[in-house]
């Protein structure tokens, strides 16, 4: 019989996210998120000993990543810790949630730490031997830039995809930069009485440490490359491409960063929660993959399996966040399921925070919870789209024990 699995309440983090080049570009994933999960573990009080299995997402390599999740937890000093390393594109945090889940629930075990973590800056430049090739030349690539240019299947960019779907709900930009102004100002209200909202789950200021590891390069006071907009601003930005309706403001920016989160039995939960009146379950799980280059419009379908496994309509869900990458996704969720566009992202959101890829939805489910934990308890519902015309979604429950 499957056993519960619950999130303690406090038991994740997530740094603060900095711009593509930015104040975190000289950082090696694999060490950055060791160096913060140590850290972020002792400061909870949670001994590394509590922790028996570890799920890795990360995906943008970095060197001798192949060694993966063992490594990290071996840097943590859990030296008898392995456990999977996964990527999924931007559905890899959902997904580490799933697999921790599925861990815990099947009795594999007792509490999972899941690391999230991608520096989309510096990414590495790969070359494919290829000896058959015509004078033995092979094909080389840009990790980052490559991919986000070009999918291999669908022929096409990720803007064009958001292109596409706007032109199938006849979105246009001032209804996009609309979107955008509210995004905002939500998350304005995260950066209140001195980031109140983002100190529940967030060390700030952040203490940016050199490579080594030995001493601090700076400091950041909150989320690095954030741009302020105005109605005025974002109507002189023209469309990225010709004939096309999606603006730089209109979409987000890629980042670096690092995000973790615990999964454990039901006893584990109190055991290490900060608050363990605070019950945090998971409820349901769904993904989906939609029409060749229609990305924006996949977690539609992703979010309405969730609520199937869930036994739940979106009339019962309280709070909604999402991975949105262009202000499109968001339109196109409200007019297909009817959840308030207004009503979304509540203190902040991909769309303004940035997009370091592997950590971005696990950041999303934990301002989830504490966006529901402030309401008292509640429902909550995740989703977001991903690279393949796919998306994820996860449904979960915040309740008083």
């Amino acid at each position: 019989m499957a056993r519960d699995a619950e999130i303690p309440y406090g038991a994740y983090w997530s740094t603060p996210f900095a711009r593509w080049q930015g104040s975190l570009s000289h950082l090696h994933s694999l060490e950055f998120a060791a160096h913060v999960g140590r850290e972020e573990l002792a400061r909870r009080n949670i001994d590394l000993a509590e922790i028996d299995h570890g799920i890795l997402g990360i995906t943008v390599p970095q060197r001798q990543s192949f060694y993966g999740l063992p490594w990290v937890m071996g840097m943590m000093g859990a030296e008898d810790v392995a456990g999977p390393t996964i990527s999924q594109a931007c559905a890899t945090g959902a997904r580490t949630l799933a697999a921790a889940y599925h861990e815990v629930r099947a009795g594999l075990s007792d509490s999972t730490l899941i690391l999230t973590t991608d520096r989309t800056s510096n990414g590495p430049h790969v070359y494919y031997p290829a000896p058959s090739g015509p004078g033995g030349t092979g094909a080389h690539e840009d990790v980052v830039m490559d991919n986000f240019n070009h999918d291999p299947f669908a022929k096409n960019a990720m803007i064009d995809t958001a292109e596409n779907v706007a032109a199938k709900y006849q979105i246009g930009v001032a209804e996009q930069h609309d979107v955008v102004l509210r995004r905002h100002d939500q998350y304005l209200d995260a950066l209140a009485d001195d980031h109140a909202f983002q100190k529940r789950y967030m060390t700030l200021p952040f203490a940016v440490p050199d490579n080594r590891y030995r001493k601090s390069t700076g400091t950041l006071e909150g989320d690095e490359g954030v741009v302020a907009v105005s109605a005025e601003g974002l109507a002189r930005l023209k469309p990225v491409k010709d004939g096309g309706s999606i603006t730089f403001g209109g979409q987000t920016h890629p980042a670096d960063g690092s995000v973790g989160l615990m999964v454990t039995t039901a006893d584990g939960a109190r055991k290490v929660a900060t608050d363990p009146g605070i019950r945090i379950r998971i409820l349901g799980f769904g993904q989906s993959r939609t029409e060749k280059g229609f990305m924006p419009q996949a977690p539609v379908e992703a979010a309405r399996r969730a609520l199937d496994d869930a036994a739940l309509k979106i009339s019962d869900i309280d709070a909604v966040k999402s991975h949105n990458p262009f202000a499109v996704n968001d339109i196109v969720f409200s007019r297909e399921t009817g959840f308030e566009l207004e009503a979304m992202n509540n203190y902040g959101c991909s769309l303004i925070w940035g997009h370091p890829q592997g950590p971005t939805g696990l950041r999303t489910i934990i301002e989830l919870i504490e966006e529901l934990a402030l309401r008292g308890g509640g429902r909550g519902l995740f989703q977001g789209c991903a690279a393949g015309d796919s998306a994820m979604s996860v449904v979960l429950d915040v309740s008083s024990r």
